[in-house]
Parts: structure tokens; C-alpha cells; sequence
């Protein structure tokens, strides 16, 4: 097992971060101020190191913590994921038999609605007798 530390590359952070939450190159230029344009954010995501300041103002614009764009390792994710999730993991976690039946939910839920709406036109009809 190698000891040696990995080198991240912190363009590709801001590119796969940028994409996780569907923003364009666009978007981000317009977050970053106007000395930014869509080109200088592809130049961006191209360089391996970015300078502390520059990618401060990233993570501001993104509304992600520094840290996670200097230290994320897709790798590394993928291998985790790999390793802790088998097929077997989601008949654990999805209910496809339901114990309830949804059509009688929603005839509960419509019961109830137009209980309060009745309720609520009881008491207008009072105010107006008041008036």
C-alpha cells in the first residue's frame, strides 16, 4: 500500500462541484463578480492549484466549505460507496409493500380538508351576523 499523497486537483473540485448543483460556468462567473467570465472559470477548472484567495471566493459563490474543494478525492468516494453499499442494502431501506392504503389516505386527507373549510365558513358566517 503506497504512503504517498495524492495530488488533488483543484479545478476539477470546482468543475464537479459546479455540476453537482447544476450551475454553468455562466452562473459562476455571475456569482464571482464582474471581472469574471465563462472563459475564466474554464481556465480555472483547468489549473491543478488555485490561489487561496481566488478560491475562497469560489467556495463562497458555490456555498461550499474550502476545505471540501482542497480535499475532495472522487476516488476515494467511489471506493467507500463501493465498498459499504450491496445489492442487498436496499430491501432495507425501500418499502414496496405498503401497510396502508394510499387511496384511503387520500380520502382521510379530504375528509379533513373540507371539515376545516366548513369550520371556516361557520365562523365567517358569524362575523358577517355580527356586522
Amino acid at each position: 500500500m503506497s504512503t504517498a499523497t495524492k495530488n488533488i486537483h483543484e479545478g476539477r473540485n470546482v468543475k464537479r462541484f459546479r455540476e453537482m448543483l447544476g450551475m454553468k460556468q455562466e452562473a459562476l462567473a455571475d456569482a464571482m463578480g464582474e471581472d469574471w467570465n465563462q472563459k475564466k472559470i474554464s481556465l480555472l477548472e483547468a489549473k491543478e492549484s488555485i490561489e487561496a484567495a481566488i478560491l475562497d471566493d469560489v467556495a463562497k459563490a458555490l456555498k461550499v466549505p474550502v476545505d471540501a474543494i482542497k480535499n475532495f478525492d472522487e476516488e476515494a468516494a467511489i471506493n467507500i460507496i463501493g465498498n459499504t453499499v450491496t445489492n442487498h442494502d436496499n430491501a432495507s431501506v425501500f418499502n414496496y409493500y405498503p401497510t396502508f392504503n394510499p387511496f384511503e389516505k387520500m380520502v382521510e386527507l379530504y375528509e379533513r380538508l373540507l371539515t376545516v373549510e366548513r369550520e371556516k365558513n361557520a365562523l365567517l358566517e358569524k362575523l358577517l351576523e355580527k356586522k
